[in-house]
């Protein structure tokens, strides 16, 4: 497990990025067809790995919550780069999902897509390990005067 870093934090990254939110729905009925619905071993699991050991392709890291996961990307030119690409893992997982669930409804999968724009995003950590945005970016400790207005510099001059 990551060590705790003591005390209140915050997520520092440069310049506009992506949070990239998936989950599955798989069927209770038919599990084992719900594993190989997903990708079996070339899975969600196994692109995660792949992205993680290819830092180019721009995922900056992610956070793993059951079924679900919140990946965090250097921009949406790099997501869909990785959608489409035929030499990466995700295109043909994601053609044999609908290859074999087209007309079945027993197992499903949802995302959604943000984009963030420098400066337009909070994140504390009060004595936690290194944690979502956390994972992604860089930690670096919170001010004791710098309220959350502050931090979200964008946001601020609008409101």
């Amino acid at each position: 497990m990551a060590s705790v870093h003591q005390g209140r934090w915050t997520a520092e990254i440069e310049g506009d990025f992506v949070v990239f939110i998936i989950g599955a729905r798989p069927s209770l009925r038919h599990p084992i067809k719900a594993i190989k619905d997903y990708g079996g071993k070339r899975g969600m699991g196994h692109m995660l790995q792949y992205l993680m050991a290819h830092p180019e392709k721009g995922m900056l890291g992610f956070q793993s919550f059951g079924l679900t996961n919140v990946q965090y990307w250097r921009s949406f030119e790099h997501l869909e780069a990785f959608a489409k690409d035929t030499d990466d893992p995700h295109l043909d997982v994601w053609r044999q999902y609908w290859k074999r669930v087209g007309k079945d409804a027993r197992s499903g999968i949802w995302h959604e897509t943000y984009l963030v724009r420098a400066g337009e995003y909070e994140a504390i950590y009060g004595n936690m390990p290194p944690t979502g945005l956390g994972k992604a970016a860089r930690l670096v400790p919170v001010a004791e005067s710098t309220m959350a207005r502050q931090r979200l510099k964008g946001a601020a001059r609008q409101g």
